[in-house]
């Protein structure tokens, strides 16, 4: 018999159901501790006897997990040497799972388990006993712990982790390489028989991957496995218990291999020979056409560098890799002419950026491809001989001279004529022109390098049969200088020389300018146009000249200004000269040459006062005037009181002084007579804000009587000053003067009354309110005093 058959039976045996039959015997140990027991018993000579405490021998219980049986499952027996069979003991039973999942017998100490029991959920458990007196319940013996092992059976299968793993492994790969490893795990004990020893093996993958049977350790089987015939595998793997054997459980995963990619692929192209097409006018830089070289592998692997290795357009095209698509893009170098050639060739190269150089034997990782390009005919427009022209030229040449001829042809087989012009916006002045058929560019207006040195042009050239087709080319003109300027003074020059000056004397230093810029740089003479005994020039050498006195003193009174008059010529060919004249003021300087007055009529004036005496005393007398012309303007501005001061106050006394005081005795506000006096208008006055036209005398009209009415003679008065041509278009008498006959007081005026005071009676002021008694008292008191005297 051999020993798997052997292990085999014992399997079968453990799972067959069957008692077991453990028991836990008592034994007597001495008991350091005394111990009482409820009872006293006393010897033949009176003393007491204590009893001795008594102990169990006891072993570990062992149960069998995952029990299928209908009865509760015997786990073993406790026994107690007290125990006489006679029911006086009671065991009692304690700790995890007592009373719930461990029960006893009270009289016969037996154990028994309630259900089914799970050794992965908990391996042992931990459990107290006590036998006890039934009827003094007192322990006969101490209370003992014991532990119930649960025996493993192999009830768990193993398992993985991850229900499907992703690894991945290089094409190519020799044989055992490693791919990745999976590992089981069996709740099962491994400690007891071979209930977790895990074997693997594979179900799905083979040939292709292997793993081995005690790590889990997924390996290449084939070599030379290409990622570009086949990328992804599926292989299933197997963990089985028990150590593999027959009856042992088991438990799969699947595991997705990826083969991923290296460069063992060249770059292919799909053909040997491409024709491209390109306009003869396309400018460079242009894109005619592309190449692609397909390369089986991906990522880095399948990057492409394209460049052109041999042909006669070498010079002619560029190749440029576009990375985004790997195509090689060709382009135009330099321009292409069709009437020069017509057809070029190319060979174009396609390599791999990145070799492995473990796969150098499968051969070069590049492929070239012929590349033949035709270049089509087009209507060019005319080229000029060059890309730009420089001409140069004097300013004073004559008007019609050609300065310079620009060329141009027609690339075009056919030869078409050419046509010049000039663009207009580049010559507003139209200083140029330019002839049509030959293109010679001539002066229409004179040359003047003094405005301007340089005229940029823009000549254009069209061919007759196609003016639209058109080429522009610049032409930069230089005007040369000539000496046709002559130099004048450098800036205008304020000369002063003392009249205590002496012979020799350096008054004013003078320098000059020149329009012309002469190759050889400017050089300037100073001289004077006839002698002068008064001053001389003397030249520098530099440019600039003095101006020296010839001989001592000058007077103001005599002459107050000179002039000088200086020659100044350059030294170009033709020689241009110009005079220029100093002005030359005679001024009184103090003891150190400082100019103090250069006027004759300061002379006259007293010695002792000083030019800042001079300015005080004069703004003194402005300053008094003003204040003379402010008070005059004041005082004409003045204005009278007006008489009336709004519409409401149509009455004397009371308008103008505006208070109760003064009554009829103040006649000094206005006075009636004035109305009735003719002789008050004699003089008529004419209107001041406008010049009448037409000058008419004034009419005198009669007198009124003295019982006439106010209001009938007003209106008399504005009916004459209506009709009276003459009269001014405003009138103060016609605007006011009758207060009307609506007032419940009547009038309060004197204009009605009688001449003498006597005649009025002001008692009835004091039947018209309270607001009326101090006007009554006031003209009711006068009477008063009038009678008392």
């Amino acid at each position: 018999m051999t020993i798997q058959q052997v292990l085999l039976l014992l399997l079968l045996w453990m799972w067959l159901p069957h008692p077991c039959h453990t028991e836990m015997l008592f034994r007597r140990t001495p008991d350091l501790r005394p111990r009482s027991f409820g009872g006293r018993a006393l010897g033949n000579d009176g003393k007491a006897i204590h009893r001795q405490k008594r102990g169990w021998m006891w072993n570990q219980f062992f149960l069998l997990e995952e029990y299928t049986g209908s009865d509760y499952q015997y786990v073993g027996k406790l026994h107690s040497d007290q125990d006489k069979g006679d029911g006086s003991l009671k065991y009692i039973l304690s700790g995890d799972g007592a009373g719930t999942l461990f029960i006893i017998d009270e009289k016969t100490g037996d154990i028994h388990a309630t259900r089914r029991i799970d050794r992965e959920e908990k391996a042992f458990y931990t459990l107290r006993a006590q036998a006890i007196n039934r009827r003094t319940l007192r322990p006969v013996e101490p209370e003992s712990e014991f532990v119930i092992k649960i025996h493993d059976i192999n009830d768990n299968e193993p398992t993985f982790p991850e229900e499907v793993y992703t690894a991945s492994v290089p094409e190519m790969s020799v044989v055992g390489t490693s791919v990745v490893q999976v590992t089981a795990t069996d709740a099962d004990d491994p400690s007891y028989g071979n209930s977790a020893r895990i074997i693997y093996s594979i179900l799905q993958g083979q040939p292709y991957f292997s793993v081995e049977p005690e790590t889990g350790i997924i390996r290449t089987a084939l070599p030379n496995m290409n990622r570009e015939n086949r990328e992804q595998y599926q292989v299933v793997i197997q963990a089985k218990d028990m150590g593999g054997q027959m009856g042992g459980l088991s438990g799969t995963t699947t595991v997705n291999i990826t083969l991923t990619d290296v460069n063992d692929n060249p770059p292919r192209f799909p053909q040997s020979t491409i024709h491209l097409r390109v306009p003869e006018s396309s400018p460079v830089g242009t894109a005619i056409g592309s190449v692609k070289a397909t390369d089986a592998d991906t990522g880095k692997n399948a990057e492409v560098e394209y460049r052109i290795i041999d042909g006669d357009g070498t010079d002619m095209f560029d190749i440029v890799t576009q990375k985004d698509t790997q195509e090689g893009i060709i382009t135009v170098r330099k321009p292409l002419d069709y009437e020069t050639r017509r057809l070029y060739t190319l060979k174009v190269e396609a390599e791999n950026t990145h070799v492995d150089p473990r796969f150098y034997y499968l051969g070069p990782f590049k492929d070239t491809i012929i590349v033949k390009i035709s270049v089509e005919d087009v209507d060019e427009p005319p080229v000029f001989s060059r890309s730009s022209y420089l001409f140069e030229v004097h300013e004073d040449i004559e008007l019609g001279t050609i300065i310079g001829t620009v060329m141009a042809r027609d690339p075009d087989s056919a030869s078409s004529p050419i046509r010049f012009s000039l663009d207009r916006h580049t010559d507003l002045d139209r200083i140029f022109n330019i002839h049509s058929g030959n293109g010679s560019i001539y002066t229409s207006k004179p040359l003047d390098r003094e405005i301007s040195q340089w005229h940029n042009l823009s000549v254009i050239a069209a061919e007759i049969n196609n003016p639209k087709d058109t080429t522009r080319v610049p032409v930069y003109v230089r005007i040369l200088d000539v000496n046709d300027n002559a130099p004048q003074f450098a800036v205008f020059y304020d000369t002063f020389v003392c009249e205590n000056a002496r012979a020799g004397q350096l008054i004013q230093t003078i320098s000059a300018v020149d329009k012309d810029d002469p190759l050889g740089g400017q050089k300037f003479f100073f001289s004077l146009a006839a002698v002068n005994p008064n001053f001389t020039v003397q030249d520098n050498e530099d440019n600039t000249a003095r101006i020296l006195t010839r001989r001592n003193g000058f007077s103001r009174h005599e002459i107050s200004t000179y002039l000088l008059p200086v020659v100044i010529s350059d030294n170009d060919y033709p020689i241009q000269s110009s005079t220029g004249t100093l002005t030359i003021r005679v001024c009184a300087c103090d003891s150190r040459g400082n100019m103090q007055s250069c006027s004759a009529e300061a002379l006259l004036l007293p010695a002792g006062l000083s030019t800042g005496a001079l300015v005080a005393i004069l703004l003194c007398i402005i300053i008094l005037l003003v204040i003379v012309v402010l008070f005059a303007a004041l005082k004409r501005q003045r204005k009278k009181e007006p008489l009336i001061l709004s519409k409401e106050d149509i009455r004397d006394n009371i308008v103008s002084y505006n208070d109760e005081g003064g009554g009829e005795e103040d006649t000094q506000a206005f006075d009636i007579g004035t109305l009735r006096n003719p002789a008050a208008i004699e003089d008529k006055k004419l209107r001041r804000d406008i010049i009448p036209e037409t000058l008419f005398v004034p009419r005198r009209t009669p007198s009124a009587p003295d019982n006439t009415d106010v209001r009938d003679f007003i209106n008399q008065r504005l009916k004459e000053h209506d009709t009276d041509p003459s009269a001014p278009p405003y009138d103060s008498l016609a605007t006011y003067a009758y207060e009307g006959n609506d007032s419940i007081a009547e009038s309060l005026s004197s204009l009605e009354s009688g001449t003498t005071e006597g005649d009025q009676n002001y008692d009835y002021l004091r039947e018209w309110g309270p607001r009326f008694n101090k006007l009554a008292e006031m003209y009711g008191g006068g009477e008063s005093d009038k009678d008392a005297s």
